[in-house]
């Protein structure tokens, strides 16, 4: 595996002051400060990022992108999850989405959707996950059958986050016959640009153990998709949703989504008087902090150059989410604080919603266990 040391450049410490001086203006937005602030959907803040030129950085002009590199993206999002901002509206789409249709969409797919993405107006959630397959997205079941004009689809996805806001579900389904040989675990799927306003859909949001209903079911009947709507070619499926997950295993969300415990919980031992316990568990988990963010930046960068660090990704994503799964019992002990639901209390607060929280970390975005199985395929051990 190749995760090489970057630094970063004057240009992108010139654009860290730029976003943090905007924040600092938005205090409306940041006033929750947010534990897991990606799941946040605020559209307002979204279209206000737009406006700055902050969604879609790194697509093409041409597209209204920004014509920028991932570093300067990864800046971007750094301080918008240290600042716990409200970015869930947008955050699919800018993340994966965008680059997926460069990659893979047609002209007339790129110029309808990436410009609505770019402005943060157009708003997308990922269709990978199934009852009965969860992380196995080999077993997925959901089919399209071609008809005259386009496709017909039947099936179900689950954990599908934000699907209540968003318009549009990329969607991956089984499009080779059964029993065809093409119907291989990881052959014979492609994926849809699917209106979920379309005759035949069905949402259901899911309610969390932290009361929250971001997640969602879908459930499609005989739902038809215009044939200018398959994305990429019929059948390369498994391959864009590889390319897709690269984007979305391996930037700062995942270690950054328990930053607001991590910051808060670091200067309540800095001013409490907690002496050498304080100062160890400061030092510690400071270092893994760190360490985390260097591998993420070495991804971006390797993805900037145009390389696809599947392996790298997830080996960022699994031991990003570990870090963020462990840091309420790692602090909770040296905090000498109960875990609660007490707004009143800030730590207690912010420690009991990270303990709520914290189960989703390592399930979205592919389970521990699809994570090392894909680790061990990378490195031939099986």
């Amino acid at each position: 595996m190749n995760f090489e040391p970057l630094t970063l450049d004057r240009e992108t410490d010139l654009l860290r002051k730029e976003v943090r001086a905007f924040l600092s203006d938005q205090r409306d937005f940041l006033k929750g400060g947010y534990i897991d602030c990606w799941s946040i959907c605020e559209p307002a803040f979204s279209r206000l990022l737009g406006e700055k030129g902050w969604i879609g950085m790194t697509l093409p002009k041409q597209y209204g992108g920004g014509g920028r590199t991932y570093l300067e993206r990864y800046v971007v999002v750094e301080e918008l999850l240290a600042a716990g901002a409200p970015v869930g509206a947008h955050w699919v789409a800018d993340r994966q989405t965008g680059p997926l249709l460069l990659s893979f969409g047609t002209e007339e797919q790129k110029e309808f959707f990436l410009p609505q993405i770019v402005r943060g107006e157009c708003y997308f959630a990922i269709g990978m996950s199934e009852p009965d397959s969860g992380s196995d997205l080999a077993a997925i079941r959901t089919r399209a059958e071609r008809v005259e004009g386009g496709w017909r689809i039947t099936g179900g996805k689950t954990w599908t986050s934000f699907a209540m806001t968003c318009r549009y579900v990329l969607l991956l389904c089984r499009t080779a016959p059964p029993g065809s040989e093409a119907a291989d675990r990881h052959k014979g799927m492609s994926q849809f640009i699917l209106d979920l306003e379309s005759e035949g859909v069905t949402r259901r949001p899911i309610r969390n153990l932290a009361g929250e209903d971001h997640f969602c079911e879908i459930f499609l009947e005989q739902v038809f998709v215009p044939e200018n709507r398959l994305l990429g070619e019929e059948g390369n499926g498994w391959r864009q949703v590889m390319a897709e997950l690269a984007f979305e295993r391996s930037g700062p969300e995942r270690f950054l989504s328990n930053f607001r415990l991590f910051s808060e919980g670091l200067d309540f031992l800095r001013t409490s008087g907690k002496g050498e316990i304080g100062a160890r568990t400061i030092g510690r988990l400071a270092a893994q902090l760190m360490n985390l963010r260097q591998m993420s930046l070495s991804v971006a960068g390797q993805l900037q150059a145009g390389e696809l660090p599947v392996n790298e990704a997830s080996i960022v994503k699994e031991l990003g989410t570990t870090f963020e799964q462990n840091l309420a019992e790692a602090l909770r002990g040296p905090l000498a604080i109960e875990p609660g639901v007490d707004a009143g209390e800030r730590m207690s607060s912010l420690l009991g919603k990270s303990i709520l929280t914290a189960p989703s970390f390592s399930l979205r975005g592919g389970t521990r266990e699809i994570l090392r199985g894909i680790l061990a395929k990378g490195l031939g051990l099986r």
